[in-house]
């Protein structure tokens, strides 16, 4: 099982590319706990949500994976959580960075426009351009293979569609690495 996660800001496609992709691929996605942790309980958030948030996306992930499906697509995952924690709090518990790592990072670039869905933070130039950063640092510190993905929606799709390809086994065989 290959297991890649769309890691970025906020309104950069993650959500919406894992959800086609899931749905036209036939594999199975792990949506971003957060935003429905955050539509239940607001968005006025502490260290303490931010750990039961990591919890929280852990378990939708141990529940993908008992399936064990060729290709596992995440949302997002505790890395970003932990850029979350950086950008609110200006600290990093070291259990978000104790989790169990995706196997390649797809980094989405805050170069398209963003939208105000009503659970998003930090949409205002230096804000997103700052919160784009602490996302990179946070593949850097945990020193995880990754790729950047950018451009506009339609490149953005073909990038992710041209890593899953290259990333999937091939004829039964071994899969190939990125």
């Amino acid at each position: 099982m290959i297991r890649i996660c769309l890691h970025g800001a906020e309104s950069t496609g993650k959500s919406v590319l894992a959800d086609k992709l899931s749905r036209e691929l036939g594999v199975p996605w792990v949506p971003e706990y957060g935003r429905t942790y955050c539509e239940e309980r607001g968005t006025d958030l502490t260290m303490d949500d931010l750990l039961a948030i990591a919890a929280g996306q852990q378990a939708a992930v141990d529940a993908a994976v008992a399936s064990r499906p060729p290709l596992l697509l995440l949302d997002t995952d505790q890395l970003m959580t932990a850029a979350w924690a950086e950008m609110l709090f200006g600290a990093v518990p070291d259990v978000l960075l104790a989790y169990p790592k995706a196997d390649l990072y797809l980094l989405f670039e805050a170069d398209v426009p963003w939208v105000d869905d009503g659970t998003r933070f930090f949409g205002k130039g230096p804000l997103r351009s700052r919160f784009a950063a602490l996302a990179e640092d946070m593949l850097l510190r945990a020193e995880v293979p990754w790729r950047r993905i950018g451009g506009s929606w339609a490149e953005r799709e073909a990038q992710v569609r041209a890593v899953i390809a290259e990333a999937l086994p091939v004829n039964g065989g071994s899969p190939a690495r990125a």
